[in-house]
């Protein structure tokens, strides 16, 4: 009796050949497509991870009067912690060391504000009569740009010969008072500020009582110590992170306001405290710093030489700065790639605006340090990095 040969087919998981009719092709089409929709990574947990991290920006977004001044005070209170710590070092409390830091602190920054308003403000009513003294220092340059101007005119006043007899339509553009506007910002400013400085108090003077709560929670022994390193660790960074650059940057308004004082400019200190705040905003921060400086310097001096020395020392100042000087304290661990802190500042200022753009490079620092304690999240550390 003849035994029938068992069958040798082929396993349904390999894709059949190349010379198999279309129908078997699109069959195995299908199977494919049903194991991605199926496997670990799949289309539809990447549906679910986009609609999570839309919806997360979305909440930070209308949240922001909440979210600001939270992370604004963590960040603050991050860069105050050693100056707490080394307090308590001498046996005074922690509430006693943070409220005598906060009041020194806001006491500096009041200082600071109330000596710079008047020049501020003088400077901020000054700019339409810049721009103008602008506009005619530099009338031959943009000669051009009129002659095109008119030349474009001509061809508008050509083109609505025939509808003479009509009337014009006259728009009426009805715009929000400025002194509402500022009224707002005003009480925003003030109830954001009140808000940073009362949780700025809490953060600081709680001390380490986060870190106890998560080792007791924690199971088992070997899990309280690695989690003890790995927040030690990340504060010990972002500590030295932020005194690095806030330290840089104090240097640099010193710095640029005795240029200015020397080569003359009207109230130097206003621009020093100006580069080092926008210090704090990588490549964007310098871009407004040069053409504040620049304005200014066109307003204040008649010779073109004197400009090219103020937008010229302010500029060499920055580019040392941040080529040189801050890549070489902060090492490699700690340097961030550019393009991805470009994206982040223009990310966070979209977002939360100008104070959003400030937070944008401690926000992407911290994230860094903590993707270089954790060991699954090291490639990230790793792009984020220089």
């Amino acid at each position: 009796m003849h035994t029938p040969q068992p069958n040798h087919e082929p396993d349904t998981q390999e894709a059949p050949p190349s010379g198999d009719p279309p129908s078997h092709r699109k069959s195995a089409d299908i199977r494919q497509l049903a194991d991605l929709f199926n496997g670990p990574v799949n289309i539809r947990s990447i549906a679910l991870t986009g609609i999570f991290l839309y919806m997360s920006f979305f909440v930070l977004s209308i949240a922001k009067a909440i979210f600001l001044p939270i992370c604004l005070a963590l960040i603050l209170s991050l860069l105050l912690a050693p100056l707490v710590r080394g307090l308590r070092n001498f046996f005074i409390p922690a509430p006693a060391a943070a409220a005598a830091i906060l009041l020194i602190f806001v006491s500096g920054v009041l200082f600071g504000v109330v000596q710079l308003a008047t020049p501020a403000s003088l400077w901020l009513e000054r700019g339409p009569q810049a721009l103008r003294q602008v506009e005619q220092k530099f009338r031959s340059v943009k000669q051009s740009v009129v002659d095109v101007g008119k030349a474009t005119q001509a061809l508008e006043q050509a083109a609505s010969l025939p509808d003479e007899g009509r009337p014009t339509p006259r728009v009426a553009v009805k715009t929000e008072s400025l002194g509402g506007t500022l009224i707002d910002w005003t009480m925003e400013f003030i109830v954001g500020l009140v808000s940073t400085l009362i949780l700025l108090y809490f953060f600081m003077a709680s001390g380490d009582l986060l870190l106890e709560k998560l080792v007791k929670v924690l199971p088992r022994f070997s899990d309280k110590r690695r989690a003890v390193e790995i927040v030690r660790g990340i504060e010990k960074n972002i500590s030295t992170y932020l005194l690095t650059v806030t330290g840089v940057n104090l240097c640099l308004g010193i710095l640029i306001g005795s240029t200015m004082y020397v080569l003359g400019m009207p109230n130097p200190q206003l621009w020093g405290v100006m580069a080092g705040i926008l210090n704090f905003i990588p490549y964007v921060g310098s871009i407004i710093g040069l053409g504040a400086i620049t304005l200014a310097a066109t307003f204040a001096f008649q010779q073109v030489n004197l400009i090219a020395m103020v937008s010229g020392s302010y500029f060499l100042l920055t580019a040392l700065e941040g080529n040189f000087l801050t890549p070489k304290l902060l090492g490699k661990r700690l340097t961030l790639n550019p393009v991805v802190v470009l994206i982040s500042v223009l990310f966070w200022g979209w977002l939360w605006g100008a104070l959003g753009a400030l937070l944008a490079v401690p926000f992407l620092a911290s994230l860094k340090i903590i993707c270089d304690h954790i060991e699954p999240l090291s490639p990230i550390g790793e792009f984020l990095g220089r």
